[in-house]
């Protein structure tokens, strides 16, 4: 897999009045922050919005699917992303209304610590 450059550069020039659009390369993909605040992931064409318990109704009446994997063991795990509804790829409006509701997802997702490697004394 692998990240649509295209849609990368279209994701950072409509969402540009909101703030600075930045990403990083991610297992093949790439994670978007928006103000230093993570808000979706780009896999392939691919754009998965961050959700959580709050806005995930909001995402299940558009009928946005959840991100879904295959682990090794051949179960299949979910993380918390929507695919993207496919007016957004048009409309940087409607890209900017749902890049909302992911970004306060974003917000609310809970900070994760560094670890502190401890030197044997």
């Amino acid at each position: 897999m692998s990240a649509d450059a295209g849609l990368l550069l279209w994701v950072e020039e409509a969402l540009g009045p909101m703030g600075r659009v930045t990403w990083r390369r991610m297992m093949g993909g790439a994670t978007l922050y928006l103000d230093g605040t993570v808000f979706a992931i780009v896999l392939d064409d691919v754009l998965w919005f961050k959700s959580d318990a709050v806005a995930d109704p909001r995402w299940d009446a558009a009928g946005c699917a959840r991100f879904t994997y295959d682990r090794k063991d051949g179960s299949v795990a979910t993380m918390n992303y929507r695919r993207a509804p496919d007016g957004v790829f048009d409309d940087a409006d409607l890209l900017a209304e749902w890049a909302v509701l992911a970004v306060e997802a974003g917000r609310r997702a809970p900070v994760k610590r560094k670890r502190v490697s401890q030197k044997p004394t």
